[in-house]
């Protein structure tokens, strides 16, 4: 079975407005559940481990994590970068130089327009800030520990942006982005995103027989008795028989936790994003390397001499064949071509704001503006 894979550079600048005819990577594959493909050793709870890329590998049912982090200078009156661009390639620019990327932007970083069909985007930002804005007329501005869910359903643009609101000094961003599938039912459900703030999202902290503690952002699922704010309905996640969880951790240096096993058949994926060296179940795993283990067991986890960061994904498999061209993902090859049909024909509602590149005005704080027009002010 072939199996392609491509990161979010290629993969965004391939949809970008106006070149969407011409452009796209095919990417046709069967996720399976682990456990269908490698023997689960009871003992060993550590199944495989890798180095990680740009782009991290994911299983079913997630389809592509990336983790972003940029050193922005301090901001210009445009709320881009007051420093020169020159020698970047604008409009694609993804080779870290003087501390930051420009992605897609010109004037401001980020991601301008551009669709999605049949998934959902999951941006979990630690730092820094977002602009969004969509084909339906919703907008926000969310950052600083928050998290915007968005279900693509049967189509919708919009554009990420990170505007560097303070002019006196640096901008640092930080976030992830995680893209969960959809199933096939729900595959062209009418567009939604939902605000987590993160003022409303549990942190548990434990604390091991030395003292040493042990910090887990609680983004879906549930951990002992903390439940995450409910994902939109009808996401995957919205079913607590599929287990679909996501944590951050973080680990003070020398710290012991156990991480609770879930159900037999789920897919569990640690991400050992900052560090120096760590221990997984008796497994030493280095920096920037992911580890696959098997959820149907408890894992210990040990930590090294400096502070630890580990992003956990989680789930049920959904267990559908998943084709991805371009920004669309769906299950059959005329789905995808009835996508970019429908995109032509439809632009998936048009693009209400004066630019693709969106961003809003420096006063405003955090903030959500749905397309009904109901509006959240950040928590």
């Amino acid at each position: 079975m072939e199996q392609l894979k491509d990161n979010r550079r290629g993969f965004l600048a391939k949809a970008s407005l106006g070149m969407l005819a011409m452009l796209g990577l095919s990417w046709n594959k069967k996720q399976e559940n682990t456990t269908s493909t490698m023997e689960e050793k009871e003992a060993d709870p550590v199944l495989e481990v890798k180095p990680m890329g740009f782009a991290w590998d994911t299983l079913d049912p997630f389809l592509f994590c990336v983790h972003h982090e940029d050193k922005f200078p301090k901001g210009n009156d445009e709320m881009g970068p007051a420093v020169s661009l020159k020698g970047r390639s604008l409009g694609d620019d993804f080779i870290i130089k003087d501390g930051f990327r420009m992605y897609h932007g010109k004037k401001v970083p980020g991601f301008p327009g551009h669709p999605h069909r049949g998934f959902e985007t999951v941006t979990v930002v630690r730092d820094g800030l977002v602009d969004h804005a969509d084909s339906l007329g919703a907008s926000g501005r969310y950052g600083e520990g928050d998290v915007q869910w968005m279900t693509a359903g049967k189509g919708v643009q919009h554009s990420e942006m990170f505007p560097l609101l303070k002019k006196e000094e640096d901008n640092p961003m930080e976030l992830f982005q995680i893209w969960l599938n959809l199933p096939k039912k729900n595959k062209m459900v009418e567009p939604h995103f939902k605000m987590l703030w993160g003022t409303n999202i549990p942190r548990v902290v434990r604390k091991d027989s030395a003292g040493k503690q042990t910090e887990v952002e609680v983004i879906a699922g549930k951990l002992f008795e903390h439940t995450a704010p409910a994902p939109p309905p009808d996401s995957w996640a919205a079913d607590p028989a599929n287990e679909v969880a996501i944590f951050n951790l973080k680990l003070e240096p020398g710290a012991s936790f156990t991480l609770p096993k879930a159900s037999k058949g789920v897919n569990r994926v640690l991400y050992y994003y900052l560090g120096n060296q760590i221990n997984f179940g008796g497994h030493i795993i280095e920096k920037y390397q992911s580890a696959v283990v098997n959820a149907a067991v408890d894992l210990s986890i040990i930590n090294g001499e400096t502070e630890a960061r580990i992003l956990m994904l989680q789930g049920r498999p959904i267990g559908e064949t998943v084709i991805q061209y371009g920004p669309f993902v769906m299950n059959t090859k005329e789905e995808i071509q009835q996508a970019f049909e429908d995109y032509h024909a439809t632009k998936f509602g048009g693009w209400p704001w004066s630019r693709y590149d969106q961003v809003h005005d420096r006063e405003l704080g955090r903030f959500a503006r749905h397309a009904d027009g109901r509006l959240e002010q950040g928590a």
